[in-house]
């Protein structure tokens, strides 16, 4: 949908060595990152609304709890200067939300946190809002986000197809984004991992 400009979500294949990026800068101050190793996975999201916010703390401390349990297979996206700002002691990790998960482990693991008792008590780290999307993980709900962001109708049938990996033409790209060409696209369907069509016949 920002084949030219700012993209909102993005996905990098190659972020590192044996690892994989999916990531969410909504350009406001809110931004979340996964990191797919070969260990497991690691999210971190940062409300900048959250009265968790390491913003919110003279010393630009992350709220108790965080990440004190973060698995040492993890502890470099902790100090990831991706994501990380700049505070007035140092960088710190820019973060309301974290959880991970081991290969080995049966669900998804937070710290112990005690949250806090005011403020958006239903979502005191943005994690409901902010994950949303990628919770539901429907063609139809990338529908309705795209009607809400970029104003526009797109077809749930044509979206199911980049969902699935599809096989992408010239047509097929022009349906979702009149103003976007399939040939200008090689670097970023790259970067993502795109199949290309001759590996999906």
């Amino acid at each position: 949908m920002s084949p030219d400009g700012y993209a909102t979500y993005a996905f990098d294949s190659r972020w590192g060595e044996d690892e994989e990026l999916a990531s969410m800068n909504n350009g406001s101050g809110d931004e979340y990152s996964i990191v797919f190793t070969t260990c497991g996975a690691f999210i971190r999201g940062f409300d900048h609304e959250s009265p968790m916010s390491p913003y919110g703390d003279d010393d630009y401390v992350t709220w108790p709890g965080l990440v004190e349990s973060v698995p040492r297979e993890f502890a470099a996206q902790v100090t990831e200067p991706a994501f990380c700002h700049d505070g007035g002691t140092g960088p710190f990790l820019a973060a309301t939300v974290c959880l991970w998960r081991l290969h080995d482990d049966p669900a998804w693991k937070t710290g112990d946190i005690d949250f806090p008792r005011s403020g958006p008590t239903q979502d005191p780290d943005g994690s409901s809002w902010m994950f949303g999307l990628l919770a539901e993980g429907t063609p139809d709900a990338y529908c309705a986000y795209a009607k809400d962001y970029f104003e526009v109708t797109l077809d749930p049938a044509d979206v199911r197809q980049i969902f699935e990996q599809r096989p992408l033409t010239a047509d097929l790209v022009r349906r979702i984004n009149t103003d976007a060409d399939l040939s200008a696209l090689t670097g970023t369907l790259e970067a993502i991992g795109y199949p290309p069509a001759e590996a999906r016949k």
